[in-house]
This record gives C-alpha cells, structure tokens and sequence, in this order.
C-alpha cells in the first residue's frame, strides 16, 4: 500500500464510520486484526513464537496472505507449540513443504524449526520468551510521543530492532533481519504503531500502561 491510497495522515473511515490507520484497506478480516490483535502487547510466548515464524514467513510478501493462511500454519506447525517444532524431523518438513495451505519455501520452513530450537535454549537462558522480547521494548526517551504515517514508513526498522536482529541471528536464529523484527515488535505491542487519530492508539496505549512486563 503506497500513501497515495491512503487518507490524509495515514487515516481511513472505516464503514462504521469511525477512524483508523490506512493500512487494513476495510478488508474485514485485515480490519478485525487491526482492531483486535495489532498492538496490543502479547506476554504469552507460543503467540510470541508464532509470531516471529510468521514474519518470517512473509519476506517477501504482504502480511494479508500470511493471515489468511494462519489457521493452516497453526495446523502445520503443531500450534507453534515450541517444543512440538523443535523435535520435528525431515519427514516433517516434507509434509510442511507439500501442504497447499501454507507457504511453501523450504528455507522458511527449515528456519522456523531451527528457530524452534534456539527459542528453547532463550527459554533455558531467560525463563521466558517474553522475558527475553521484552527487554528489547525502547525506554522511554527512544518512544515518540505521537506516531505519524510518515515516521512509520520512513522507518521500516529502528535501533532498537537492529540490536535485537544482530542478537537473534548471533544466537542462531534465521529470517529475523530487521524489518521483519520491528514488525513483530509493532504487532506484539512492544511498540504503539497506531497511528496518532486512531481509534485504537489510546486503548492500545491504555493496555500498555497496565501491563505487567515479563
């Protein structure tokens, strides 16, 4: 989506008449992950695994594609339970790279078991994923005070991100450049992306001040 389809500062009417980030184009179910999902902070490390697998997944692709696909990518990948992946073996990624539901790139499927593993050895080091993600969420001074759609598309990846990239793949992850990470950070809630007129940036900013960080 380019900002020439989108409302003045990154806005969009929905058809409830009420205002959100561009992004979801009104799609239903792109607009039910938006409302629901996108930005609210996430402490629960399958969801966080899951969802590091599926950025991945999606380099090189929209988002959109990747949620469609979701459910069969839950079915696949075992619920994104971690140990379940972990112990997968050649017979699975077989399976995984015949099944029509999901994305079906080899190099994908093979990082996510790999990164399976070294989200056993975070859990050993730290207790949680979350624990380990969280640490990563910027202080105080490093957070705008307001979000504008040309500082989120002008900054596709930031500081913070990038040192969390360089540990992951320090540590042996793979597809966690990053892009890819920032925009787990934005979907998880580790950062407040809705943009300043959204509907959901206070209530999302609301959740965040509640939080009980891991």
């Amino acid at each position: 989506m380019s900002e020439t389809e989108a409302a003045p500062k990154g806005l969009i009417t929905g058809p409830d008449g009420l205002t959100r980030c561009f992004w979801h184009g009104n799609l239903p179910d792109y607009l039910r992950y938006h409302d629901e999902e996108w930005g609210r902070p996430v402490t629960d490390d399958r969801r966080l695994f899951e969802k590091i697998c599926l950025e991945g997944f999606q380099s090189g692709l929209s988002w959109l594609t990747i949620l469609r696909k979701r459910e069969a990518f839950r079915a696949a990948f075992a619920g994104f339970d971690i140990d379940a992946v972990a112990a997968f073996d050649d017979a699975d990624i077989e399976r995984c790279v015949t099944d029509a539901g999901i994305v079906r790139h080899r190099g994908k499927i093979v990082s996510t078991i790999n990164n399976a593993r070294r989200a056993q050895a975070l859990r050993a080091e730290f207790g949680t994923l979350a624990h380990y993600f969280w640490r990563y969420e910027p202080a105080l001074h490093e957070r705008p005070e307001s979000v504008t759609f040309a500082e989120i598309a002008a900054n596709p990846t930031t500081p913070v991100s990038v040192r969390m990239s360089k540990d992951l793949k320090k540590r042996g992850w793979t597809f966690v450049g990053p892009t890819t990470v920032y925009a787990f950070m934005q979907a998880m809630g580790l950062v407040n992306d809705h943009i300043e007129g959204c509907i959901c940036r206070q209530p999302v900013e609301d959740l965040r001040a509640r939080l009980v960080r891991p």
